[in-house]
């Protein structure tokens, strides 16, 4: 008996509802394993700092991408999947924080989230991690999106759906209170 993959069976799926199977499984196997390797990291940071608990991070990171393959979407690009990953990973934190459970579990320890390796002083980066755990959810994911991934205006009004006109202003707002937070936590 030959082994059936779970991409065959959507193959199967797809040519047996008359659609073309090019569109509908944009991503064979090993395809979909190189996007993860390249995404998962990124991703997972993005869900914790915005979901502000790390369990919460590896159980959406799961289902963002269990959604991503489940969608039957045509992407023009590798930017362009990795933006609906994005979204979908977005809209996943806020179906958390509208669900029974608190999205931030006052004895989350937001210092002992990881930071990226830089320069930056152990003390400082903890300033950092403290002042993000003030901001909003929106605001912490432009400002990740923004710096920790690089992302343009327009993909990060795509991701947290916002008008791409708008996001300038947000983020000015958002890297603005930042530093307003910071300096309250740094003594001068």
């Amino acid at each position: 008996m030959a082994e059936v993959t779970v991409l065959d069976a959507r193959r199967l799926q797809a040519e047996a509802a008359g659609l073309d199977v090019d569109v509908a499984l944009a991503m064979d196997e090993d395809g979909f394993r190189a996007f993860y390797d390249r995404t998962a990291s990124g991703l997972w940071g993005y869900l914790s700092r915005i979901s502000g608990d790390r369990q919460i991070a590896d159980d959406l990171l799961q289902e963002a991408y269990y959604r991503l393959l489940k969608s039957a979407a045509a992407f023009e690009s590798e930017a362009h999947r990795r933006n609906y990953l994005y979204r979908i990973a977005t809209n996943l934190v806020r179906d958390t924080r509208r669900g029974p459970r608190p999205l931030f579990d006052p004895s989350t320890d937001l210092s002992a989230l990881p930071a990226p390796d830089g320069y930056a002083s152990p003390e400082r980066r903890a300033d950092v991690r403290r002042a993000l755990g003030h901001l909003k959810p929106r605001e912490r994911a432009m400002l990740w999106l923004a710096y920790a991934q690089g992302s343009s205006h327009k993909e990060i009004a795509a991701v947290l759906g916002v008008k791409a006109a708008s996001m300038k202003l947000l983020l000015f707002r958002a890297r603005r209170k930042l530093a307003g937070l910071l300096q309250r936590e740094v003594p001068k």
